[in-house]
């Protein structure tokens, strides 16, 4: 554990904040035209990055070094950042986030808003909701 790795998590953990704000306000529409939703797809994406990478700079200021999302997302449940639930739904997401990607596709669009909507944003939420609840506790 050192300063700078607690400064980087806790400036990843900010920058997830204001994405996470971002994707909230996205969500809060009834329906999309064709463009809303292409915008609410690409905020889901970087703030899912975000969450990740939030969660590795904590696991690095923790003493952990995983690499890649799946390392990463393994990590923080066995840690207890994130529920054996949500550890299954994030890597549901971490699979289909490339998926999600093909905005030009009307019906995988309208699916992936079903599930951003439903079960990523929730997922999103509590990780944040965690996470938040570590840096008060240091």
């Amino acid at each position: 554990m050192n300063t700078i790795d607690e400064t980087r998590w806790r400036q990843r953990f900010d920058h997830f904040t204001r994405a996470l704000i971002q994707l909230k306000l996205a969500c809060s529409k009834d329906q999309y035209s064709v463009l809303e939703r292409a915008g609410l797809i690409q905020i889901f994406g970087y703030v899912f990055e975000l969450s990740w990478e939030t969660l590795k700079d904590l696991l690095l200021f923790e003493g952990y070094d995983s690499k890649s999302p799946r390392q990463v997302i393994r990590k923080s449940f066995e840690l207890e950042f994130v529920s054996e639930e949500n550890c299954e739904l994030f890597l549901d997401a971490l699979l289909k986030r490339n998926l999600l990607s093909h905005t030009y596709e009307e019906e995988t669009a309208i699916e992936a808003e079903r599930l951003i909507k439903n079960y990523y944003y929730p997922l999103l939420t509590a990780i944040h909701n965690r996470l938040e609840q570590k840096l008060n506790e240091s």
